[in-house]
C-alpha cells in the first residue's frame, strides 16, 4: 500500500501560486528528493505533503504518521537544550517512558554527542538529531528540509548511509536539495521554473513560451518548462515527463524514478513518475551500525 499519494496538490500566497500540480506516489522503503533553485517551493512542497501547510487546491492521502526531521524555522533545536535534553522533552510528548530515553540516548544518537546544546550543532549534526527526533513517533514518512546546505561530501554520505538504512525498514523519506545525485534517491521530483511564472493569474494557451517580464533565465543544469505533453529528457540517462494539465505560465512539475537502469531499459514516458528497471535503491548501509540501530529500535518500542 502506498505510504503517500499527492494529487493535483496547489499552494498559493494571495494571488501566486507558489507551487502547483504536484502529483506524486511514495511507497514503503523510498527515498524521494523534491528538487529545485532558491524560491522554487522546495520546503512548502515538503510541508504541504506532510500536511503541514493547508493546500490550495489537490488532496494529499498519508497512510500513517509522517514526521519532520530538521526544517529551519519551523522543526529545528533549541539552543539551550542538549541532545540529550530534546530526546527526553520528545520522548516525554509522545508519553514514552525514562527508559526510552536512556535506551535511544545510549545507543541510538548515530554518534551525536548527547552532551552537546542546539547552538553547538553542525549543520550535519542537526540533520542527525533531526532524524532521530522523527523516529521516535514511529512514522511512516520521515521529511528533511535542505539536506545538502551546509554538509561535505564525507556528512553527506553518512547521512545518506543512514537514510538508506532507515529505508530498509519500510520508512519512506521525503528531503529536499537543490540537486541530487539519482543514485541516491528512488524518485526525484524536480521543481522547475522562475517564481515570475506564478504572477499572472490568467494561463497562456498550451504551447505558447512567451516569457513573463522580468522572467530569468535558468540556471546552468536547469531544464526550462517544455510546452504541455512534451518529454524532458535528464542528464545521465534519466527520464521525465511534464504533466499534461499544467498550464504554460506554471511551473513545470514532474518526477523520474530512477535505479541502475542497463542500456537498453525502457522508460514509460507517459506517466508522471517514470520508472526504471532495476533495484530501487543500492545498499548504502555497509558502514551502518546494526546494533545501534536495533537499540533505537527497543527503545521507541517499550
Amino acid at each position: 500500500m502506498s505510504l503517500l499519494v499527492a494529487t493535483g496538490v496547489g499552494v498559493r500566497h494571495r494571488r501566486r501560486w507558489i507551487v502547483r500540480d504536484v502529483d506524486l506516489t511514495v511507497e514503503p522503503g523510498d527515498l524521494v528528493a523534491i528538487v529545485g533553485h532558491a524560491g522554487s517551493g522546495r520546503t512548502t512542497t515538503l510541508l504541504a505533503l506532510t500536511e503541514r501547510f493547508k493546500l490550495s487546491a489537490g488532496k494529499v492521502r498519508l497512510v500513517g504518521k509522517a514526521s519532520l526531521g530538521h526544517v529551519a524555522n519551523v522543526e529545528q533545536p533549541e539552543n539551550l537544550l542538549t541532545v540529550a535534553d530534546h530526546v527526553r522533552e520528545r520522548l516525554a510528548l509522545l508519553g514514552r517512558s525514562t527508559r526510552s530515553a536512556d535506551a535511544v540516548i545510549s545507543g541510538g544518537l548515530y554518534g551525536l554527542d548527547p552532551k552537546l546544546q542546539g547552538w553547538e550543532l553542525t549543520p550535519y549534526q542537526k540533520q542527525v538529531l533531526g532524524v532521530v527526533l522523527a523516529r521516535l513517533a514511529d512514522p511512516a514518512v520521515i521529511a528533511l528540509d535542505g539536506i545538502d546546505e551546509g554538509l561535505d561530501p564525507n556528512e553527506q554520505d553518512d547521512l545518506w548511509r543512514i537514510l538508506g538504512r532507515i529505508a530498509t525498514g519500510g520508512v519512506a523519506i521525503l528531503v529536499t536539495a537543490r540537486e541530487m545525485d539519482p543514485a541516491r534517491v528512488t524518485t526525484i521530483l524536480r521543481l522547475s521554473g522562475p517564481p515570475e511564472a506564478f504572477a499572472q493569474p490568467a494561463p497562456e494557451p498550451v504551447g505558447q513560451t512567451t516569457p513573463e517580464p522580468g522572467q530569468t533565465t535558468p540556471e546552468p543544469g536547469q531544464t526550462a518548462p517544455e510546452p504541455a505533453g512534451q518529454t524532458v529528457a535528464e542528464p545521465a540517462g534519466q527520464a521525465a515527463t511534464a504533466t499534461n494539465e499544467a498550464p504554460a505560465t506554471t511551473r513545470t512539475q514532474w518526477s523520474a524514478r530512477t535505479a541502475a537502469a542497463e542500456d537498453g531499459d525502457a522508460l514509460d514516458a507517459t506517466e508522471v513518475l517514470v520508472t526504471a528497471g532495476g533495484a530501487a535503491h543500492p545498499a548504502r548501509d555497509e558502514e551502518i551500525d546494526d546494533e545501534q540501530t536495533e537499540r533505537f529500535e527497543d527503545g521507541v518500542k517499550r
